[in-house]
């Protein structure tokens, strides 16, 4: 049966008029009239097309239904994102093209690699469009058209503003302060930035650090302080605990004193006795301790003479004091409140912590040099801390600026692979790629950490301090 007799058998039987026995002869000359012929594959031509053209529209609108989600995107934060046929399965697509990328910034789409890349600048809501032509459509066929939205959030930074402090304020000093300095034969960068949380107000930064190298003698120290939030004058308070550290040495480390002190180090490491061991602990806790009292009073004093009270200095303190002898460098270190002292080998095979945090166990637990507990305790001696370190590496001394973002839990300041992280991340591998380069000659140190420190750690807003000496 052909398709004319087919299908005009079938139209006669819808309309209840069953081709008879005997009008069969009449329906075969019927059938292949050319006429009639014609007429009929003119019909079923123009019901293939229709129905070629509803399962287009049904397939354009099974595209147009679909979910094409994209990632959200960030401000100056590299993007990529896949978009490919396979990803969304869209089997019966045969091209595709990708418009408005460009009103969010540098960003492209690479159809062969099936990926949107780039850099976005502009933060929004924006509305894509995705072209597209199906198997089944002609070649020449138009791309037919849906809208994608694409979400650009504004850079967390940008957020925030950036007031700056008073001037005028009696304990007023500078929002961000990087140092680089020589300490004989070793280097020392240091930088000190007030927190984002300080800023967006207009507030002071709390930290602060000095540092001093004593050329007769080869002494270096090196003092790092966080002021407490909540203290009415602790950005003053942790500068003149650094200060005060800072001269306390200058005066006690003088020739004569460093003289026998070397003399008995050398004692210890060369022929050591229970004798010389007393002797040499006993003048470590004498100079160190003595140190953190001194401290202590100088802050006591400054309360009592301008009408404050020690707790308007509240701020935590550590600092090292070390020298370099002919088996390997002396440091010597004391802390107190939850920043870190650590030194790491120079090819990364050893981290020794060289204190101790008052972390707290619910938090709030931190102890700071005005805490006048800490001096009758016990674990006072604890605090202190000596090491002889024969290949020296890399000494830092933090705030938890730096701690709770980097390390985030005490435990991780004794794992060798949390400051391998660390080093990779102030060598370059950090969303940024700002690379710190620890070299005696690089004139852009200073510039380099300081662009470092203003890395984003979602909620970690605070004040950060970083010393590291190489």
């Amino acid at each position: 049966m052909d398709r004319t007799e087919k299908y005009l058998s079938s139209l006669f039987e819808s309309y209840k008029l069953p081709v008879s026995e005997k009008r069969k002869k009449l329906f075969e000359e019927f059938v292949i009239d050319s006429e009639n012929v014609e007429m009929v594959n003119t019909i079923v031509t123009n019901q293939k097309k229709m129905v070629d053209s509803w399962k287009i529209k049904n397939l354009i609108a099974d595209v147009n239904e679909k979910q094409l989600l994209i990632p959200n995107a960030t401000v100056d934060k590299k993007y990529e994102a896949e978009f490919s046929l396979k990803k969304y399965n869209l089997t019966e697509i045969s091209d595709f093209e990708i418009e408005g990328l460009e009103n969010a910034g540098e960003l492209s789409f690479e159809k062969a690699l099936g990926k949107i890349t780039g850099t976005p600048k502009n933060s929004g809501e924006f509305k894509l469009t995705f072209k597209f032509k199906l198997k089944a459509q002609s070649e020449d066929s138009a791309f037919n058209e849906k809208q994608i939205s694409f979400i650009v959030n504004p850079n967390p930074k940008s957020l925030w503003k950036d007031l700056p402090s008073d001037t005028t304020d009696t304990y007023w000093k500078e929002d961000n302060e990087t140092i680089y300095s020589k300490l004989g034969d070793k280097q020392l960068v240091v930088s000190s930035k007030r927190g984002r949380s300080h800023a967006n107000v207009g507030s002071f930064r709390d930290d602060d650090f000095a540092y001093t190298h004593i050329e007769s003698n080869g002494w270096s120290v090196v003092a790092v302080s966080d002021g407490a939030g909540s203290a009415k004058i602790s950005r003053y308070g942790s500068k003149l605990a650094c200060q005060t550290i800072v001269d306390y040495f200058i005066d006690k480390l003088n020739d004569e004193f460093s003289a026998s002190f070397s003399k008995l180090i050398e004692d210890n490491h060369n022929t050591p006795s229970d004798e010389i061991k007393k002797e040499l602990s006993l003048s470590i806790y004498n100079l160190i301790g003595g140190a953190a009292n001194q401290t202590h009073k100088t802050l006591n004093e400054y309360a009592t003479t301008n009408n404050f009270t020690l707790n308007d200095l509240n701020s935590t303190l550590i600092y090292t004091v070390f020298k370099t002898f002919s088996f390997g460098t002396v440091v010597l270190s004391f802390g107190v409140g939850d920043c870190p002292i650590a030194h790491l080998s120079k090819d990364l095979s050893e981290v020794k912590l060289l204190n101790w945090l008052d972390v707290g166990e619910f938090g709030g637990g931190t102890r700071f040099i005005t805490t006048t507990e800490i001096f009758a305790s016990q674990k006072f001696a604890s605090r202190i801390n000596f090491k002889i370190i024969e290949n020296f590496g890399y000494l830092f001394l933090m705030t938890d600026g730096i701690y709770d973002a980097k390390f985030v839990v005490e435990a991780n300041l004794e794992k060798l692979e949390t400051w391998k992280e660390f080093v990779a991340d102030l060598n370059g591998n950090n969303e940024s790629s700002i690379k710190v380069n620890l070299e005696e000659n690089n004139s852009n140190l200073c510039n380099e950490l300081s662009e470092w420190m203003d890395f984003w750690s979602p909620g970690n807003h605070d004040d950060r301090t970083l010393a590291i000496v190489f």
